[in-house]
């Protein structure tokens, strides 16, 4: 296994919606552990191929830190089927670092895609895991977390990210 470069806002990949996968084969398998590896050790608990500089619609995602394997999920060509309730929550990212904002998610989701071998099935997922479906799945669709929060609290963001790249500080 490999550890992936992850890539940082402003970095185009991740501001472009992604093209599907098609291919789903060993060279999709080898970099679907090489994004684990690279999400563990973040550590994070989503990945998606963007924020990889890989443009196709796939995420690696495991909310227990690799506590339970069955938790452990690949999703190719995401969607969300499913919204229910409301939550509120600090959210980060591995492409934003060190940086979070409170940004409103839905508190019960489905999503659809499919598996490594192309397969289509369901993940349901409650609070931190609804949250990161839908965190995933809007790197898919090149939208980040900062697009979901106020514009007085992007411009913030964004300030923050400003000065930390003029000082050398923020990842090239």
């Amino acid at each position: 296994m490999a550890r992936l470069k992850i890539v940082a806002w402003p970095e185009s990949v991740l501001l472009t919606p992604a093209e599907p996968v098609t291919k789903f084969d060993d060279k999709l398998k080898k970099l679907v552990e090489d994004m684990f590896e690279t999400m563990y050790a973040a550590p994070g608990v989503g990945l998606a191929g963007t924020q990889v500089a890989i443009a196709k619609r796939m995420f690696v995602m495991d909310c227990t830190g690799g506590k339970d394997p069955s938790r452990r999920f690949f999703m190719a060509n995401p969607e969300i089927i499913l919204k229910e309730g409301k939550q509120d929550g600090d959210e980060g990212c591995l492409s934003i670092p060190g940086i979070y904002s409170k940004v409103q998610r839905s508190m019960h989701v489905i999503a659809r895609g499919q598996d490594v071998n192309g397969k289509e099935y369901q993940i349901e997922g409650t609070e931190l895991e609804a949250r990161c479906l839908q965190h995933e799945t809007d790197h898919c669709d090149g939208f980040l977390y900062i697009n979901r929060i106020s514009p007085l609290k992007r411009e913030l963001v964004l300030r923050k990210v400003r000065k930390l790249q003029k000082t050398g500080e923020w990842p090239s």
